[in-house]
């Protein structure tokens, strides 16, 4: 059977959703796999002409015409349909129920993992069912997640590469429409300007270059569109590279700022620091000098009485003398004259005397003596006895030696035997030698 657009409309209008019907028209369609191009057109079209349900129909053909042409290497139909798969997808799943959207999802997803279609066409399908998503679900969430090629699994453009995105895309779109037309248009013109090929008749040579000068300028218009694509992608590129080098620069100039400000506190710091350690220093010299002044004149080898603390005030322990508690004269009769006391500074100067001085000399009894006869024999009997012992002299001794001394002066004045015994005093005469 001759292959006619006719035929090929009928063979998609009688298509069905089930696999027989998908199955018998991919076969019929890849049989005449050298009129590719043409059925691509008309598929599109069709594809266009159709409700919703029609539409997953024939993106299921489309599906197995792709995966079949895969599987033989059979590569005709793969560059027919990447110019217009894209745009077909898009058509399909834009105004379709969610179910219908999910089984689209469902397809594409089975492309991207068997990889039938090229990276750039590929992304350029998915591209155009997020941006369908995006613009559907501005304030909803969609079913199932929304769609399997949106950033939901990642991060989202920046901001700032939002404005190309859509030239990056029409760049996918541009090297789609390119790879096809700029094909067959080489095809043609090699086979229409080949001197080995005879020449037809020239009605049909004219034909043959007329559709030969359509298919290059299909080929000139898609490279046309991708030059200018690529354009507008490098000046939104450029400006994005001018601001980031403006960017760049601010933020050098506030980078070397900050490195200087940083030095300056950490030598700041560092002044700070030494002044608190030579503070303490200073601190600890002086809490040792003040709290040990015997260890550092040790040190120096002298004693500093300047560093010497002062001596805590506290109350004397040595009992007063015994003339602050008790009376030094002894009571007197009225008209008597005072008598002379003993303090203790005067036992003092009498011991100082009794070491220091020599020892007086005592003269013999025997011994002629200046004194009257019995003046020292009186003299002791006339006077209390008293035991004296060396280093502790009686209290009051300096009274009672003045006291003899007086009544001496009178003994002398009168006969000093005369109250003596007769036998005595006879005796004491004998021995002075009748004196």
């Amino acid at each position: 059977m001759a292959y006619t657009d006719d035929q090929v409309r009928a063979k998609l209008s009688a298509l069905n959703e089930t696999q027989e019907s998908i199955v018998t028209v991919a076969q019929w369609i890849m049989f005449h796999r050298r009129h590719a191009d043409r059925t691509g057109q008309l598929w599109l079209q069709r594809l266009k002409d159709s409700g919703a349900g029609k539409r997953l129909n024939l993106i299921y053909l489309a599906n197995e015409v792709a995966q079949q042409s895969k599987a033989r290497k059979k590569d005709d139909f793969l560059i027919a349909f990447s110019p217009i798969i894209a745009e077909a997808t898009a058509t399909a799943y834009k105004g379709a129920t969610n179910e219908v959207q999910a089984k689209l999802r469902r397809v594409v997803e089975v492309w991207r993992q068997r990889q039938i279609f090229e990276p750039t066409i590929q992304e350029a399908v998915e591209a155009r069912i997020s941006e369908l998503d995006k613009s559907r679900s501005s304030g909803r969430k969609p079913l199932l997640g929304g769609s399997l090629f949106s950033s939901s699994n990642g991060p989202s453009a920046p901001a700032e590469l939002q404005p190309l995105v859509p030239m990056q895309i029409a760049i996918s779109k541009a090297a789609i429409a390119i790879s096809g037309s700029v094909s067959n248009a080489n095809t043609e013109f090699d086979k229409l300007m080949d001197p080995q090929t005879p020449a037809p008749t020239p009605p049909v040579h004219a034909a043959r270059l007329s559709a030969l000068l359509k298919s290059l300028a299909n080929a000139e218009g898609a490279v046309s569109e991708s030059i200018k694509a690529r354009q507008d992608l490098i000046g939104g590129l450029e400006k994005l590279l001018e601001t980031n080098r403006a960017t760049l620069a601010s933020e050098e100039t506030q980078y070397q700022e900050l490195v200087t400000r940083k030095t300056t506190v950490e030598a700041k710091k560092r002044d700070v620091e030494d002044g608190i350690m030579r503070g303490l220093s200073a601190d600890a010299s002086n809490a040792t000098i003040q709290g040990n002044p015997v260890t550092d004149a040790q040190s120096n080898g002298q004693h500093d009485p300047s560093t010497e603390p002062e001596r805590p005030q506290i109350e004397e322990l040595t009992p007063p003398p015994v003339e602050s508690l008790t009376p030094i004269e002894s009571p007197r009769r009225d008209g008597e004259a005072a008598i002379p006391t003993t303090t203790s500074a005067d036992i003092a100067q009498e011991q100082q005397q009794k070491y220091t001085e020599h020892a007086p000399i005592v003269p013999s009894p025997f011994a002629p003596a200046a004194t009257p006869a019995g003046f020292d024999l009186l003299s002791s009997l006339s006077m209390p006895t008293q035991h004296s012992y060396a280093g502790s002299p009686t209290n009051g001794s300096a009274y009672k030696k003045r006291k003899v001394e007086a009544d001496f002066d009178d003994f002398i004045g009168g006969d000093a035997m005369a109250d003596l015994d007769e036998d005595v005093a006879e005796l004491l005469r004998a021995e002075s030698g009748g004196r």
